[in-house]
């Protein structure tokens, strides 16, 4: 059975826990320039900032993070901050990989290895493999990724296959999407203030609880974390239904 088939939210002390989570991972840059630094010290310190969002993760009974690491429009930022985020993440892998695979962390990667230095796209793979059998918690990391382009490859993937138009649905389309065996994003979290998707996850977060704060990503931390979770706790989610219709 599938995680997306066993979809129940966690109850913790009486707080309704969102089983995923997504974060659009906003504000190295600023934190950097406001303390006059280069911007990919910024980054660096946003790489560092994931392990307190991890063991967050887990302490809040959190069974799946899903982080935004590289859009398909970021290919346009200047080449040498690009080739800094490239950099970084290998680095993340190599020091990373051994404990998060100890600790039960199963990594996911989301988006498009084309056009990937081919070291790094091995290492990803590598990573994904070796991980693939933990489940404590599920790291989705969304790496050269892009929201319409994922609807575009399923698109195209139905239609190379030869699916009838009637055949087509909702349902169907989600199994063909990057995150097809999991529960869409309980709750999608953005760091810097920023009120914008940025082409993340529009197809999976059509009705997600979206949670924005002004603090940047280096300064995110299990605090700021545990606050976005009891905000979403207060929420009441609808689908759709009137209040009503919930308490029936």
């Amino acid at each position: 059975m599938t995680l997306a088939e066993t979809h129940v939210q966690t109850q913790t002390e009486g707080a309704v826990v969102p089983q995923h989570v997504a974060i659009i991972m906003d504000g190295n840059g600023r934190w950097a320039k406001e303390r006059g630094l280069p911007r990919t010290e910024g980054h660096r310190h946003g790489v560092e900032n994931l392990r307190r969002v991890l063991r967050a993760c887990v302490e809040e009974g959190v069974r799946i993070l899903t982080i935004y690491a590289f859009s398909t429009e970021n290919w346009n930022r200047p080449r040498y901050e690009v080739e800094a985020l490239m950099r970084l993440l290998e680095l993340f892998l190599v020091r990373e990989l051994d404990e998060l695979d100890r600790e039960g962390v199963q990594i996911r990667h989301l988006g498009d290895l084309n056009g990937v230095n081919a070291r790094l796209a091995k290492k990803i793979q590598g990573a994904t493999a070796r991980t693939a059998s933990n489940d404590r918690l599920i790291l989705n990391v969304a790496f050269n990724y892009g929201g319409r382009s994922e609807i575009v490859q399923a698109v195209r993937r139905i239609i190379r296959e030869g699916v009838p138009a009637e055949q087509v649905t909702e349902e169907l389309i989600s199994r063909y999407m990057y995150t097809a065996d999991l529960p869409d994003p309980d709750l999608i979290i953005r760091t810097s203030g920023e009120l914008r998707v940025s082409n993340f996850l529009i197809w999976q977060g059509s009705y997600s609880e979206y949670y924005v704060t002004p603090t940047y990503w280096p300064d995110f931390d299990e605090s700021e974390f545990h606050r976005a979770l009891e905000t979403y706790g207060q929420r009441r989610r609808r689908f759709g239904k009137t209040d009503e219709q919930l308490e029936r």
